[in-house]
């Protein structure tokens, strides 16, 4: 039996005695890349951390491990307020901790911070160093994963994920290995193991993240009342948990609650201004015939790439997104390509095939647009392949794609979802 298919196996046979034990409110750090794979530590506790390690380093600045805690706080506060203006002091605090003394915390805090920029080569290395001083560091076969999932290796980061399962099965590690299904196409097998997870979790924070993670599941397979139930369901543990509410916006406009979706993209991209938060927000009100405000949505998310990249960060995916959002086709282009010459993605690899076709390059196109469609399931996979194979004059792969489309998720985009159902509409009756 292949090693992936034993993690179901694994989380059964220790999920009693893990969750007995509490397990569950743990480590608290998931693929920052990926933000519905993320647990939900609120700000004011992380606001807490970085105070006390800042009162102690008073007392005792020579305190490596303290210096450690204080650069992962850091980490995380970034990612929970959404601010990469404290990656450098992470990394201040990190590189303090590694000149006092050389350990495994601090090189996990530096993978943490890599991964968090979009170095994934970097926060590679940082984990596999952090693995040679521990070999049973939980935390660093988290960041591998993430680092090797982002990288396109997709064995490798299995292997970590195990190994994490192995030594600490707690809520990270179900949340990677998750992922990690999900990515294969084993939805179910996803879903099982973050109901295991929901099924122990007491704080509203665990609460959250289980019940954004189940949403975003139903939501992948066009289960629209099923999302809707789990993103209510965790808002009501966690009223200000923004994924949840990025869902519910998701939700809201797949149902027809236009101007409720376009209202809660609005209050999630002013509490959470991301590049991804300012291009969702932008969709909806581009949708809504709202073109000027969705062009000031879209200036906004080049700041916030902007911002992003002055404080140590990297994301040429990003930057190919907010210039197919502007019409740039040749700067889309340029950087998917160099997004993709280092970070092997399906979704990068989605973009430079949308890019592409932008570009009137649909030839160019089509293997970008096939990579992307025959790994994880993804109606909007399938549909930018559908769209370059309709430009090429390939209605057969088109005409099966947009099924696949239907059979996936048709509510995958408020613009793109009805697109794709009229075009499926108008193959089905020629043929």
């Amino acid at each position: 039996m292949p090693r992936l298919l034993r993690i179901l196996t694994i989380v059964s046979l220790t999920a009693a005695a893990v969750f007995t034990a509490g397990a569950i409110a743990g480590l608290r750090e998931a693929p920052p890349v990926r933000p519905a794979g993320t647990t939900a530590v609120p700000a004011d506790r992380q606001a807490q951390a970085i105070a006390r390690a800042q009162d102690r380093l008073k007392v005792l600045p020579r305190d490596h491990a303290t210096w450690a805690a204080l650069g992962v706080a850091y980490v995380e506060r970034a990612r929970v307020t959404a601010d990469p203006s404290l990656y450098p002091r992470a990394e201040g605090a990190l590189r303090r901790s590694l000149s006092l003394r050389s350990s495994s915390e601090a090189l996990v805090g530096l993978g943490a911070l890599a991964n968090a920029r979009h170095e994934f080569a970097a926060a590679r290395d940082h984990a596999l160093a952090a693995l040679r001083l521990n070999e049973f560091s939980a935390d660093a076969y988290g960041v591998l994963a993430d680092a090797y999932t982002q990288l396109g290796s997709s064995a490798a980061a299995t292997r970590a994920v195990q190994k994490m399962l192995d030594l600490r099965p707690g809520l990270a590690a179900y949340a990677r290995a998750s992922y990690d299904l999900e990515q294969r196409g084993s939805l179910a097998e996803a879903t099982a193991l973050m109901r295991r997870a929901l099924d122990a979790a007491a704080d509203p924070a665990d609460i959250a993240f289980c019940r954004d993670q189940l949403g975003d599941l139903a939501w992948s397979r066009g289960d629209l009342a099923g999302a809707s139930a789990e993103y209510a369901a965790g808002l009501a543990a966690a009223p200000t948990y923004q994924p949840l509410l990025r869902g519910k916006a998701r939700v809201d406009a797949a149902s027809g609650r236009l101007a409720h979706a376009t209202a809660g993209a609005a209050s999630v991209a002013q509490r959470t201004p991301t590049p991804d938060t300012l291009l969702e927000y932008a969709v909806l009100l581009r949708v809504a015939g709202r073109t000027a405000d969705a062009d000031r949505q879209l200036g906004l998310a080049a700041a916030a790439h902007r911002v992003f990249e002055a404080n140590g960060g990297r994301d040429d995916l990003a930057g190919a997104q907010i210039a197919l959002g502007r019409g740039d086709s040749r700067t889309a282009v340029r950087l998917a390509e160099s997004e993709l010459s280092r970070r092997p993605f399906l979704e990068v690899a989605d973009v430079l095939g949308q890019a592409l076709h932008a570009a009137g390059r649909d030839r160019e196109a089509l293997g970008y647009a096939r990579r992307a469609a025959s790994g994880a399931p993804s109606a909007a996979y399938a549909y930018h392949l559908a769209t370059v194979a309709l430009s090429l004059g390939d209605r057969s792969t088109a005409l099966t794609q947009l099924r696949r489309v239907r059979e996936l998720n048709p509510y995958f985009s408020p613009a793109d979802g009805p697109t794709a159902a009229r075009a499926l509409a108008a193959l089905e009756a020629r043929s």
